[in-house]
């Protein structure tokens, strides 16, 4: 099996981190990766916001019911649609780019045997909300989701997704 597919089946979502930090670089290039994600007619309509310093961390654990995870991690990235970025015929398509943005870190961070779960914000308005304020957000930019990533701890396993039933060759029949 190729390296890509290889990776792309055994990504998962970890929600346990050692202590051990995840260097700049690393972050920077899991962005990278993040940016290198196709998008409708290449808008681009993202911003990524990195996050290290563990009191903010810890306010993002407290605020987002479902992102407890983060206060244990080193760092979360924060995928936001900046609807700046966006013409007015594509202002919706923002959440399908970042989506497709979110995925390309989430394999690469399974690339580099780091762990990382999505952790919804968008569409909940209270935790878009949360995160904005958190994060002082501008109005035009709007927090998907916030990514915790870490050197992960314990035992993670991917899980076998494939269920044949929902393919269909050639028609729904």
């Amino acid at each position: 099996m190729n390296e890509t597919i290889k990776c792309i089946f055994e990504r998962k979502s970890v929600r346990q981190y050692t202590k051990q930090p995840v260097d700049r670089q690393t972050i920077e290039l899991l962005v990278r990766a993040a940016m290198a994600a196709p998008s409708a007619k290449n808008r681009q309509p993202w911003s990524f916001i990195a996050i290290t310093e563990k009191e903010m961390l810890n306010q993002l654990s407290a605020s987002l019911p479902y992102a407890k995870m983060v206060k244990d991690a080193s760092c979360a990235i924060v995928v936001c649609g900046d609807l700046s970025k966006a013409k007015e015929e594509d202002k919706d398509k923002w959440v399908v780019d970042c989506s497709a943005a979110t995925e390309n870190l989430l394999l690469a961070a399974e690339s580099l045997g780091l762990g990382a779960v999505w952790t919804g914000v968008y569409p909940d308005m209270d935790r878009v909300e949360l995160v904005s304020k958190c994060l002082n957000l501008p109005k035009y930019v709007i927090p998907l989701n916030v990514v915790p990533v870490g050197h992960p701890e314990g035992e993670n396993k991917p899980k076998d997704k494939y269920k044949p039933e929902r393919l269909k060759w050639e028609r729904w029949e």
